[in-house]
């Protein structure tokens, strides 16, 4: 038995395809280390939500879902640090620290992470271990809202995106920590 681990895939990979649109952040660049203030706290950083705003999506838009992904987690099923459901179709951008509870515009709320808590969770892999991508990705929506609510895991609002996902933007920066 190998314990030599190989890249895991990009989500998007093993997902049908749709379009895509324009993700930009003020404070996450693609391929670019993510700066501590995005990083956990358990991690030496701020644990605070970057700043992303998007255009170019479709006219049908009727909603946005944001999510933060890590694939490269020690783990079977990847690590989920933010699942943001049910934003309003006019809301286009989000202000660095709109992860954190209460800051979020009405109908919107979050879905608990993989690092416990009901808002984001910064980067935190384990010491030592190479790069990690955290894949921030804002997909549109067919839909006004998702029917799930705040109890549901990462992977129900991923089944249901499935369904309901017009076209995605997304940005993967990396972390890495020695």
């Amino acid at each position: 038995m190998s314990l030599e681990r190989g890249t895991p895939p990009d989500p998007f990979d093993v997902l049908p395809v749709l379009p895509w649109f324009r993700l930009e952040s003020d404070d996450v660049a693609e391929g670019r280390p993510l700066a501590l203030t995005h990083v956990h706290d358990s991690a030496g950083g701020q644990n605070l939500s970057p700043q992303l705003r998007w255009s170019g999506f479709p006219p049908e838009t009727k909603g946005f879902v944001v999510t933060c992904y890590d694939p490269d987690a020690p783990t079977q099923s990847g690590f989920w640090h933010w699942v943001l459901v049910n934003l309003p179709a006019d809301v286009t951008e989000l202000r660095r620290g709109a992860g954190t509870p209460g800051e979020l515009p009405p109908g919107a709320f979050h879905v608990r992470g993989d690092h416990g808590a009901v808002a984001y969770g910064g980067a935190a892999p384990p010491p030592g271990d190479r790069p990690h991508r955290y894949v921030f990705t804002v997909h549109a929506i067919d839909v006004d809202k998702l029917e799930v609510d705040a109890s549901v895991s990462p992977a129900v609002v991923g089944f249901n995106l499935a369904f309901h996902t017009l076209a995605r933007g997304v940005v993967r920066p990396t972390f890495q920590r020695t």
